[in-house]
């Protein structure tokens, strides 16, 4: 893993390690921040066996805080730190913070090789993201508007905290602001509040400005109204997540169908898994093959994003794409099929989780409940659509 704000640095370290047998790249990071550690942890689920390259020389003060941190997340980590100063100071605060080597830039092709040898040699780690106690984050993409993620995302965080999980579900579709609607809420404090108090924000603090759902889980999402937007950068929701996942065991993000905005990208960055919400019709699959190529660009991993299609049929149709022509036009297996049920509808028309009254709509709530098991690990999906619409 590369950690460096400066594309120059990333280069150089790609350029080394090239000529390097069983040595590849499985993540470029470009920002050294303090929340640094949560992506690590994310690859490390991935890629349990990986060490970091990490540039110290952008913002000094911040880098060797960074590194700190992760290595106080994962002690066990190997940690190569770099930087165009090589005194014994910076040398030796580097060895403090965790780092287990030092480079010089710009680097030295042996020098280089020799600590990837020593990295080689190095014990390997035995797990991954087990070990963390951090909560994960699970994004909801639209690929289109009224493709139904919202929908997906309440009841998502609904199934969890029904399972006694600390859930919260953060809305950032500042402009359709459905989240409340579905839950049949109208916050008094919203994420401008926690904008304002941010450097002060505790989880007692946080919890008073937040609405409390009676199924158990936390909501908070943007003002109604729409004069005023740029209260909360994506800089600062990166913080807002790390400080969320340090808390609870979930946080589900409904980020509408907006991909360019800054929060909703940030967001899909620190996201565990990304749910890109289609339909069966032509248009949705065409924005969603978009919005999987920019995802790329993001630098998420195509593991991450599991794709989900909403109001799913069975039934061939001129007018619907199957789901093998989706995976094939989007080069992602399709993760799951929720079908349509009037008692979705009815649910929003109540302004309660289709999921509170599981009498409601038994199958629907069975196959909901199983694509939650399968999105969470929590067991193997069963039934005849998980089968068929998770392959």
């Amino acid at each position: 893993m590369i950690a460096s704000s400066d594309p120059g640095f990333r280069d150089m370290v790609h350029d080394n390690i090239l000529n390097i047998p069983d040595i590849k790249v499985v993540a470029e990071f470009t920002e050294v921040a303090a929340n640094l550690y949560v992506r690590v942890l994310q690859e490390l689920e991935r890629n349990p066996h990986a060490g970091v390259v990490i540039d110290l020389a952008g913002n000094p003060e911040t880098a060797f805080k960074s590194l700190e941190r992760v290595k106080h997340a994962i002690p066990d980590i190997y940690i190569i730190a770099s930087h165009f100063i090589a005194d014994g100071e910076t040398v030796i605060q580097a060895m403090r913070a965790g780092a287990n080597e030092f480079l010089l830039q710009p680097l030295k092709r042996t020098e280089f090789r020799d600590a990837m040898t020593r990295f080689e040699r190095a014990p390997k780690r035995s797990t991954g993201l087990s070990e963390s106690r951090l909560g994960k984050i699970y994004t909801f993409l639209g690929a289109k508007g009224g493709v139904g993620a919202t929908s997906l995302a309440v009841n998502f965080a609904s199934v969890l905290a029904q399972r006694k999980k600390q859930t919260v579900i953060v809305d950032i579709d500042w402009v359709a602001n459905d989240v409340a609607m579905q839950v049949g809420v109208t916050p008094q404090y919203t994420l401008m509040e926690v904008a304002d108090n941010f450097a002060k924000l505790d989880q007692a603090l946080f919890e008073g400005y937040v609405t409390r759902d009676p199924l158990g889980f936390f909501l908070v999402g943007p003002p109604d109204s729409l004069d005023n937007r740029n209260f909360f950068s994506d800089h600062m929701f990166r913080e807002f997540a790390t400080f969320l996942i340090e808390k609870y065991d979930s946080v589900v993000v409904d980020a509408g169908k907006n991909i360019n905005d800054d929060v909703v990208m940030s967001a899909c960055q620190v996201s565990s898994t990304i749910f890109l919400v289609v339909t069966q019709e032509l248009p949705s699959v065409r924005n969603a093959q978009r919005y999987v190529t920019a995802l790329s660009h993001m630098g998420v991993h195509q593991d991450q994003i599991k794709v989900v299609v909403n109001h799913y049929n069975k039934k061939a149709s001129p007018l619907h794409a199957s789901l093998e022509q989706i995976s094939q036009t989007l080069n992602q297996p399709v993760f799951y099929g929720i079908p349509s049920s009037p008692a979705m509808l009815a649910s929003l028309n109540k302004g309660r989780p289709m999921v509170s009254n599981r009498e409601a709509a038994p199958e629907l709530d069975k196959t909901f409940r199983a694509f939650v098991d399968k999105a969470t690990g929590a067991k193997a999906a069963s039934g005849k659509l998980a089968k068929g619409a998770g392959a």
